[in-house]
């Protein structure tokens, strides 16, 4: 019976999540599995990968096959690298300790890997929050600059207007007193 690792589609229209399954080849794809080796989720940022290496390890090791996508999810999470590793075992490469030792070692450097990553993206996401908060600040002081002056001509006009008022007043309160003057 040939055994494929492959992908099996779960989760909502839009929103793909799938369970890493190791399956006979004829089986569908949404279908009777073997076993269950992980989850893959591709909507999260960054992808959440979930996956038991040592199963992952017993299956390629007894001959199955995994896809295109499958085999760079088992890559990336170390399942080919031990499987490589295990084959040098059996060969008398090297010994068991020291397999698991390199494996450890990968594993610790492939971390560190993804920690830079995700360090680099955390900072490039907040360097353009910040630029978008200047560009904010930028526009709420233009508005507020706006709204001042648009106020001081409001105050510059009531206060035209109060004293062409005062004045009109006064001249007509100066001729009446004029008047009275000459009498």
């Amino acid at each position: 019976m040939p055994v494929k690792i492959r992908l099996q589609r779960h989760g909502k229209k839009g929103k793909p999540f799938f369970w890493i399954v190791a399956a006979d080849a004829r089986a569908k794809r949404d279908g009777k599995y073997l076993e269950k080796l992980g989850i893959y989720n591709p909507v999260t940022q960054p992808a959440t990968i979930e996956l038991n290496v040592d199963s992952s390890v017993k299956w390629l090791r007894n001959g199955a096959q995994p896809t295109d996508t499958a085999k760079r999810i088992l890559s990336y999470k170390g399942a080919m690298m031990k499987k490589h590793l295990l084959a040098g075992v059996d060969k008398g490469a090297l010994t068991e300790e020291e397999a698991e030792k390199k494996f450890q070692d990968w594993l610790s450097e492939k971390g560190d890997k993804i920690l830079t990553a995700e360090e680099k993206v955390a900072k490039t996401k907040e360097a353009e929050r910040e630029i978008a908060l200047e560009a904010e600040r930028e526009v709420n002081a233009k508005r507020e600059a706006e709204a001042k002056a648009i106020q001081d001509e409001e105050d510059a006009k009531v206060k035209a207007e109060a004293e062409a008022k005062a004045a009109a007043e006064s001249e007509k309160e100066t001729p009446a007193s004029e008047d009275s003057k000459e009498a």
